[in-house]
């Protein structure tokens, strides 16, 4: 079942074509997306992903996006779904045709989650770390690199993914030029070690991550310590435990890295996932 809804709050038939060969988003990825879970008709974290989507869109110079309106079409996609447990909701934000009136194009779209998530969550993934290609200490100097913005340009993203597979791997951690460590191609990276939690600042140019966002509060509550600093390749491989956190994949552990297995983290992953849940119960 996919459920569609345009900006304006219409539903649409998502098998039918509505989208312009010339609009921007597709032919250049200039525009920007928020993947919001949805569990039982109620968005996670639907606040933070439009602050977020807000901030991606001021870097690309878009116009800013009508929070109301994203409001309304995420409930409208929400009230059409008409199965119960969990959805993935994708709000899409691009700067429209190349040769239309200026208009930006908006939509929402209702998915099921993939099985491949779904499983992943349970089996846990290995990764494999991979250069990203940057210094940290060029994200203030070069806003133009968008680092920082959930864009739709994920050729890059992907094309790490399908390298991982390669090797073996089903997911990558991408590490800078100094090796500090970054973030996943749709995740964000936390290390564990005795009772803290670890993740990278986003000042690295990494997206700030809404599920690590409220797992770090739910954990706080729980009398854990919280930590956004610079984590170094040799770190993970340190580290007590080690996680990949995400809208729909929620606190999935990395069993192996670089080849390499790791402790076995299925407890750990079982009590910060009950953590995290405890921020919705």
């Amino acid at each position: 079942m996919r459920v569609l809804a345009m900006l304006d709050g219409t539903l649409a038939d998502p098998d039918r074509p509505h989208l312009r060969v010339d609009d921007l988003g597709a032919l250049r990825g200039d525009g920007v997306f928020e993947t919001v879970l949805v569990v039982d008709g109620k968005p996670r974290e639907l606040g933070p992903h439009l602050d977020r989507l807000a901030r991606s869109a001021a870097m690309l110079d878009l116009p800013a996006p009508d929070r109301a309106a994203w409001e309304r079409v995420t409930q409208v996609v929400i009230d059409a779904w008409n199965q119960p447990g969990e959805m993935a909701l994708k709000l899409v934000y691009t700067r429209g045709p190349e040769y239309g009136d200026g208009t930006p194009t908006g939509y929402a779209l209702g998915l099921p989650l993939a099985a491949k998530a779904l499983q992943e969550r349970v089996a846990g993934v290995a990764a494999v770390t991979l250069e990203r290609g940057f210094d940290p200490e060029v994200v203030p100097r070069a806003p133009w690199l968008l680092l920082g913005a959930k864009t739709l340009s994920y050729a890059v993203n992907m094309a790490a993914l399908r390298h991982a597979a390669t090797r073996g791997a089903d997911e990558v951690i991408f590490v800078a030029a100094d090796e500090t460590v970054l973030e996943g191609p749709t995740s964000t990276v936390v290390a564990v070690n005795g009772a803290t939690l670890r993740t990278p600042p986003p000042s690295s140019g990494i997206l700030p991550g809404t599920t690590q966002a409220a797992l770090f509060r739910a954990a706080e509550r729980a009398g854990w310590s919280t930590k956004v600093e610079p984590i170094t390749r040799a770190d993970l491989a340190n580290a007590d435990a080690l996680f990949l956190a995400s809208s729909v994949r929620k606190i999935t552990r990395v069993r192996e890295l670089d080849g390499v297995p790791l402790p076995d983290a299925t407890t750990r992953q079982a009590e910060l996932n009950a953590l995290y849940e405890s921020e919705y119960s």
